[in-house]
C-alpha cells in the first residue's frame, strides 16, 4: 500500500448547540464532495448522519456519526456530533481524537448555551476552530451580532474572513476579504457559483473589513507587521499563511458565513478547513506515559513507520457487525490480520477486519495508518479510553473523563423471560456510552439506570425496546442526590477478630475535611514512622472509597471530602487488608458522623428563550421551582432569562413551559453544580 500524505489528511467535527445547522452542513458537504446524490434533509428524517430511527423521528442528532471525505487533494474525516446537552458525552469523547472543528452558530440564535459548552470542551482538548454562521437567509440574521457574542462569551479571538451580500430573503453569497472577490450563488442547488469583483455598493465596507482582518492578523506575525505599517500591499499567500498559523496555535478563530439549508457558503467553508485547520503533522508532538513508570513520557509521532498506537474512543454495537471500537490511530500501521496489545488490560487481540464507517455503512480497508479514524469489529475487551498499540513498545495514551450522571429511572421487564434480555441490552448501552450507569437497589432490588437528562434515559428506554425486543416498566425520575460535610473531623476504625488461629487487626485513624466547592475525593498518606505497614493502606484507602459509595444520611454516594490516614496500629500476625478495608470503612463512617454531614442535590443552569409578553409567566414559574434568577437578556428579537434550578423541580417543565407560552419559549438545562439541600426538604427526603 502507497504511503499516505499526512498533511492532506483534516480530522475535522461538527459541533454546535441543537438546531444550528450541524447535521444539515454535513449533509451538504458530503453531497459537494460527491459522497452522496442527493441531499438529505433533517426535517425530512433523510439525513445520511442522522441514521438511528430516533433521530429520524425527533429531528436531532443523538449519536455522533463518522464519515470520510474528499476535498481536492485532501482526504476529511467529519464527526457530526449532538447538540443536545444531554448527548454531550458524544462532543467530549470526539473532541479528544480530532485535529480540528468546525463550530456552526445560528445567525439568529448567536452564541446559545450548548454552544459554549461546545467550546469549553474544544479548547479543554486544545482543538483549532474555524466558524461557521449559519442561516444567512432566516429572518433575524446578524452576522456582526454573532461575532461579537463569540468574542464576548466565548472569549474568542474571532476574525471574519468573509462578509455576507445581503441578508434574510436578500441572502446571495459573501465576500471573501482573503482574496476580495464576491462569491455569488446562482442556483437553488448552490453548485453554480462565480467569483467576481467585489459589488460597489459594498466596495468601502468589505475594504475596512479586509483592513481590519490584516491589522487584526499582524498581531501574531511581524513580517505581516511590518508590511502592514508600511502601507504595502500584502501579498494574498502571506495572508493565508499567517491565518493557517495563527489558526493552528489557537490565536484566532477565522469566521465564514452562509446558509447550509439554502445551499450557500459551504464550498469556501470546505476551502477554509484544508487551508487553515490543521493537519496530524501539523499538531505539537504527542507525549503518552509509559505504561510501566506513568512519570515517564513517551513520545508518540504522527507516522506510519513509528510503533502503532491508537485510542479508542467510542465504543458501538452494529446489528449487522457486531461490537465495533472505533479508534483514531496516532502512530504506525493496523493491517488485518494483526495482533494489538490493550495496555489497561493488557491482554492482547487479533484484529479481523479494519472498516473505515460512513454513518451506518461500511467499507472494508486492508489497513490503516496514523492520522486516520476508523472502526474495528470483535475486539472483545476494549472499551471507551482504552489504548491499544504494539505489544513490543507499549504506550498509554491520555484516557477520557467523563461527567458524572444527574438522574436516575428504576427499570423492570414486563415479564420474567425478558429478564435476560434487559441485563443484556443494559450491559451493550453501557458498554456504548460512558455516562450511562446501571446499578441494582440493594434495598428494592430494583434495577436502576441513571444518565445525563430525561432525553438520555427515554431514548436508552426506546432502544432497549426496538434494538433488544425488551419492554421494560419504568419508575418515576429520581435524582442523583450526594452527601457531603461541612466541618473538619477525626476518628478511629479499629476492627479486631479472635476465633482461634489467625485473627484479624485493623486499626486506622482518619481525618476528614470538606473541599471547596463540595466537588471531587482526596486521599492524603500522612503516616509517619510505620505506624501503619505501606502494604495496608491501599486496602485501607479501598475500605474509605468503598464507604463513600453510601453516606451515612440516606445512603447516597459522598462527594466533597478530603480523607487523610494519620494513624492508626498493626499486628505482626493477624493485621491483613481484609481487616484494614473494614477498619478504613468503619473511620470513614465514624468520621463523616462527626463532621455535619448534609445533604446536596444536583442544580442545573436553565436559559430559557422566548417573547417578551411571557417574560413575567416564566420568572414567576422559575421563582415557584426555587429557581434563582441570574440574569436576563435580549437574542435578536427574543427575551432570555437565565437561572439556576434544582434538578429535582425541572421534572416535566418542558410541557408546563409550552402551555404557560403557547409552545413559543424554548429551554436548555445543563447541570453547573451540587448545593446543600434546605433542611425542611432534606427531612422529607430522608424520611420516604
Amino acid at each position: 500500500m502507497a504511503k499516505i500524505d499526512l498533511s492532506t489528511i483534516r480530522n475535522i467535527g461538527i459541533a454546535a448547540h441543537i438546531d444550528a445547522g450541524k447535521t444539515t452542513t454535513t449533509e451538504r458537504i458530503l453531497f459537494y464532495t460527491g459522497r452522496k446524490h442527493r441531499l438529505g434533509e433533517v426535517h425530512e428524517g433523510a439525513a445520511t448522519m442522522d441514521w438511528m430511527e430516533q433521530e429520524r423521528e425527533r429531528g436531532i442528532t443523538i449519536t455522533s456519526a463518522a464519515t470520510t471525505c474528499h476535498w481536492g487533494d485532501s482526504l476529511i474525516n467529519i464527526i457530526d456530533t449532538p447538540g443536545h446537552v444531554d448527548f454531550t458525552v458524544e462532543v467530549e469523547r470526539s473532541m479528544r481524537v480530532l485535529d480540528g472543528a468546525v463550530s456552526v452558530f445560528c445567525a439568529v440564535g448567536g452564541v446559545e448555551p450548548q454552544s459554549e459548552t461546545v467550546w469549553r470542551q474544544a479548547d479543554k482538548y486544545h482543538v483549532p476552530r474555524v466558524a461557521f454562521i449559519n442561516k444567512m437567509d432566516r429572518v433575524g440574521a446578524d452576522f456582526a451580532s454573532v461575532v461579537g457574542e463569540m468574542r464576548e462569551r466565548l472569549g474568542a479571538r474571532a476574525i471574519p474572513i468573509q462578509m455576507p451580500i445581503g441578508v434574510e430573503d436578500g441572502f446571495v453569497g459573501m465576500v471573501d476579504l482573503v482574496n476580495f472577490k464576491a462569491i455569488v450563488y446562482s442556483d437553488d442547488l448552490g453548485q453554480d457559483y462565480k467569483h467576481a469583483d467585489v459589488p460597489p455598493q459594498l466596495m468601502e465596507e468589505a475594504a475596512a473589513a479586509r483592513e481590519a482582518m490584516i491589522e487584526f492578523l499582524a498581531d501574531f506575525d511581524d513580517e505581516l507587521m511590518a508590511l502592514f505599517l508600511d502601507g504595502g500591499e500584502i501579498p494574498v499567500e502571506m495572508i493565508k499563511r499567517v491565518l493557517r498559523k495563527s489558526t493552528i496555535s489557537l490565536d484566532i478563530v477565522p469566521v465564514l458565513c452562509g446558509s447550509a439549508f439554502k445551499n450557500k457558503g459551504v464550498q469556501p467553508l470546505l476551502d477554509a478547513v484544508v487551508e487553515y485547520l490543521p493537519s496530524p503533522v501539523d499538531l505539537p508532538p504527542l507525549y503518552g506515559s509509559d505504561p510501566d513508570d506513568p512519570e515517564k513520557s513517551v513520545l508518540v509521532a504522527p507516522d506510519e513507520d513509528a510503533p502503532f498506537a491508537a485510542l479508542a474512543f467510542k465504543i458501538m454495537v452494529d446489528p449487522f457487525v457486531g461490537r465495533l471500537a472505533f479508534c483514531r490511530v496516532y502512530s504506525g500501521r493496523i493491517t488485518n490480520g494483526s495482533t494489538v496489545y490493550n495496555v489497561t488490560t493488557r491482554k492482547r487481540e487479533r484484529v479481523g477486519r479494519i472498516l473505515r464507517m460512513h454513518a451506518n455503512k461500511r467499507e472494508e480497508m486492508e489497513s490503516a495508518t496514523a492520522g486516520m479514524i476508523v472502526a474495528i469489529p470483535g475486539l472483545k475487551q476494549v472499551r471507551t479510553g482504552d489504548t491499544i498499540c504494539s505489544e513490543s513498545e507499549p504506550v498509554m495514551l491520555e484516557n477520557l473523563v467523563f461527567p458524572e450522571p444527574v438522574i436516575d429511572l428504576s427499570v423492570e421487564p414486563m415479564s420474567k423471560a425478558d429478564q435476560i434480555k434487559l441485563a443484556k441490552g443494559l450491559e451493550a448501552l453501557s458498554e456504548e456510552d460512558p455516562t450511562f450507569r446501571v446499578s441494582v437497589s440493594e434495598e428494592s432490588g430494583q434495577t436502576i439506570i441513571a444518565g445525563m437528562g430525561e432525553l438520555h434515559l427515554d431514548i436508552i428506554v426506546d432502544r432497549l425496546k426496538r434494538e433488544f425486543n425488551v419492554e421494560v416498566k419504568v419508575g418515576r425520575p429520581q435524582v442523583a442526590y450526594r452527601e457531603a460535610v461541612r466541618t473538619p473531623s477525626r476518628a478511629q476504625g479499629k476492627f479486631v477478630r479472635q476465633s482461634g488461629g489467625h485473627g484479624q487487626y485493623g486499626d486506622v485513624v482518619l481525618e476528614l475535611e470538606p473541599l471547596e466547592g463540595h466537588t471531587g475525593y482526596e486521599w492524603v498518606d500522612k503516616i509517619i514512622g510505620g505506624t501503619i505497614p505501606k502494604q495496608f493502606i491501599p486496602a485501607a484507602q479501598k475500605g474509605v472509597e468503598e464507604a463513600m459509595n453510601n453516606g451515612i444520611l440516606g445512603g447516597y454516594p459522598v462527594i466533597g471530602v478530603r480523607v487523610s490516614i494519620v494513624d492508626g496500629s498493626y499486628h505482626d500476625v493477624d493485621s491483613s487488608d481484609m481487616a484494614f478495608r473494614i477498619a478504613g470503612s468503619m473511620a470513614f463512617k465514624e468520621a463523616m458522623r462527626q463532621a455535619s454531614p448534609v445533604l446536596m442535590e444536583p442544580v442545573m443552569s436553565v436559559e430559557v428563550v422566548m417573547p417578551e409578553e411571557y417574560m413575567g409567566d416564566v420568572i414567576g414559574d422559575l421563582s415557584s421551582r426555587r429557581g434563582k434568577v441570574e440574569g436576563m437578556g435580549v437574542r435578536a428579537n427574543a427575551r432570555v432569562v437565565k437561572s439556576f434550578v434544582p434538578l429535582s423541580e425541572m421534572f416535566g417543565y418542558a410541557t408546563d413551559l409550552r402551555s404557560k407560552t403557547s409552545g413559543r419559549a424554548s429551554y436548555t438545562m445543563t447541570f453547573d453544580h451540587y448545593e446543600e439541600v434546605s433542611q425542611d426538604i432534606a427531612d422529607k427526603l430522608l424520611k420516604r
